[in-house]
């Protein structure tokens, strides 16, 4: 390591970093004269390390040059994690409440090499844990794997209550192509992990979306139908439900899971004024595609009983065919003819930073803009 000078003065330019918005936290790894951060890239939803040089004018931050203020460079070799494939997952865990749980469950993604825990949410409601986190496809195959067992150990779903649908201590385990990965390695790997679940948990797991192995199981709600209390009879149909891995019959305390491939999606969610649960299950059977809406929309209505309001939860599976603002505009509409508003919305987990520029070129009806125009897109850019 460098004198304490150096390294402060790096530090200083990594905390300018993060009040821009660019590095997510303080958390680095030493290799030679660098640190090395976690990032997203801006550009593609696709994640990168950059690399802070030992070096004074590097370190500098009064400098209007932007690759010598930040000494931004991309990985692009190397043994490095970030430097080759990485896969996104982001598993669902049937826990929001009890916070030591929650911890145990995270602490599976957590010091592994090659896997990096990017965000954890929890909703006392739905009384669910949503984990994002990304790695090299074989070291987040395995700590994902980890991660059922914990959650096998942990949650009883016989005693679980929640306002979102669920059919096992973990729901639905969705892995997305990343940097240098396809949709066919992602694909890969849900099935490894699957398999290894099925046998080493005694876990039944049904592959979705675009590991289903059948059309009727290309949709998790279609899957989820019945959740855990209806899933045991539901499954003594062979021909339909059999698990593509697993035992044939359901964990008693685990329940059923789902893995597979997919694209990014975005989670948002429109809360309403109003109590009436019904409004929001009526809204969402209007614009998710199921029912004739829009053809990248899922959507359900749930309560919040902590807040007394009921709420629309959708996942938007394309948001390149539907943006958030369409989605948004579509609930607001549907809202008024109940005489209802929308009382706020969120965001659950990750999203591209593109999904969000769609939105403010929308709203701020902006002629001719360019995501090059955002300062943060710029100073990752090539001199």
């Amino acid at each position: 390591m460098k004198s304490g000078l150096a390294q402060g003065n790096y530090l200083a330019s990594a905390r300018l970093l993060i009040r821009m918005g660019i590095v997510r936290s303080l958390e680095y790894t030493a290799q030679g004269n660098a640190l090395l951060f976690y990032v997203k890239e801006l550009y593609n939803n696709s994640f990168l390390m950059i690399k802070l040089l030992y070096n004074s004018r590097v370190c500098r931050t009064d400098t209007g040059r932007k690759r010598k203020l930040y000494a931004i460079n991309t990985e692009t070799g190397g043994k490095g994690f970030m430097s080759g494939k990485l896969l996104e997952c982001v598993p669902n865990y049937s826990e929001g409440r009890d916070m030591q749980k929650v911890e145990q469950i995270a602490d599976c993604f957590r010091g592994k090499t090659g896997v990096r825990l990017l965000d954890y949410q929890t909703d006392k409601d739905h009384n669910r844990c949503v984990i994002t986190a990304i790695g090299e496809p074989k070291a987040l195959r395995d700590a994902v794997i980890e991660s059922f067992g914990k959650a096998a150990e942990l949650i009883d779903m016989t005693k679980h209550e929640g306002q979102h649908p669920r059919m096992g201590a973990v729901d639905v385990v969705p892995f997305i192509p990343c940097r240098n990965t396809t949709l066919q390695e992602a694909d890969a790997i849900a099935k490894e992990v699957a398999e290894a679940v099925g046998e080493k948990f005694g876990i039944p797991c049904f592959l979705y979306e675009s590991s289903a192995t059948a059309p009727h199981r290309v949709n998790l709600a279609s899957i989820r139908k019945g959740q855990f209390e209806g899933m045991a009879e539901k499954m003594k149909d062979q021909e339909m439900w059999k698990p593509d891995f697993g035992p044939e019959t359901i964990h008693p305390t685990a329940g059923v899971s789902a893995v597979g491939a997919r694209m990014p999606l975005v989670a948002f969610n429109v809360n309403l004024d109003t109590a009436d649960l019904e409004i929001a299950n009526q809204i969402a059977r209007r614009i998710r595609h199921i029912n004739g809406g829009y053809r990248y929309v899922k959507a359900i209505g749930v309560m919040l009983e902590e807040r007394n309001i009921a709420q629309v939860s959708m996942n938007l599976t394309d948001y390149t065919k539907t943006a958030i603002y369409q989605a948004f505009e579509a609930v607001k509409m549907e809202a008024r003819r109940y005489g209802v508003r929308a009382a706020g919305t969120e965001i659950v987990g990750l999203l591209p930073m593109q999904a969000l520029i769609d939105c403010a070129e929308y709203y701020l009806q902006a002629e001719n803009f360019d995501s090059a125009q955002v300062m943060e897109n710029r100073l990752l850019e090539e001199e």
